[in-house]
C-alpha cells in the first residue's frame, strides 16, 4: 500500500548533546578557577574591620611583601616586583579605564608603616580617590572566635 499522506518534519531540538557539553565544561572551570588565582604571599596583620561591600569587578589589589617590595594584580607578571614608576603607570592606566575600581592595599604586618604610606601615595598620584586596606580578622585581638 503506498502512502498519499504528506510527512511532517520533526521540528525538534536534541538538547541532550548540549546539556553534556555544558556539565564538562562546567567540571573544567571549576578545577581551573582555583588554579588561576596567584597572589602574593603576604602575612596580614589581625584586625576586627567590617567588610567591604564586593563589587562585580576585581579590585586593584597593591601588595607589600615583608622586604617593602611593590606587587600590582594587573599586567601579565603578577608575581614580579615593580619599581614605583611602573607601579604609577600600572595603576592610573586601570584607574583611567574604571575610575570606581576598588583600590586596596594588602602589605605585610612587618613592612615598615612608611613603606604603605609610599604604597598609598603612589596610588594617589595614580588617581585613587578612596583606598582600603585589607587585614585578617580570623585572629584579631579582642575578637573571641565562635562556639557552636
Amino acid at each position: 500500500m503506498i502512502q498519499t499522506g504528506k510527512r511532517r518534519l520533526m521540528s525538534e531540538i536534541n538538547v541532550v548533546p548540549y546539556i553534556d557539553v555544558m556539565l564538562v565544561l562546567l567540571i573544567i572551570f571549576m578545577i581551573t578557577a582555583p588554579l588561576l588565582t596567584q597572589g602574593i604571599n603576604v602575612d596580614l596583620p589581625k584586625a576586627s574591620a567590617q567588610p567591604v561591600a564586593a563589587d562585580s569587578a576585581e579590585p586593584l589589589v597593591l601588595s607589600i611583601d615583608k622586604d617593602g617590595k611593590f606587587y600590582l594584580n594587573v599586567g601579565d607578571k603578577n608575581d614580579a616586583a615593580i619599581d614605583d614608576a611602573t607601579l604609577v603607570e600600572r595603576a592610573s592606566a586601570v584607574i583611567r579605564r574604571n575610575p570606581q575600581i576598588q583600590v586596596l592595599v594588602k602589605a605585610d604586618q612587618a613592612v615598615p608603616y612608611g613603606r604603605v604610606v609610599l604604597g598609598g601615595s603612589l596610588l594617589t598620584q595614580a588617581g585613587a580617590q578612596k583606598m582600603g586596606l585589607l587585614t585578617d580578622p580570623s585572629g584579631a585581638p579582642g575578637k573571641q572566635p565562635r562556639r557552636r
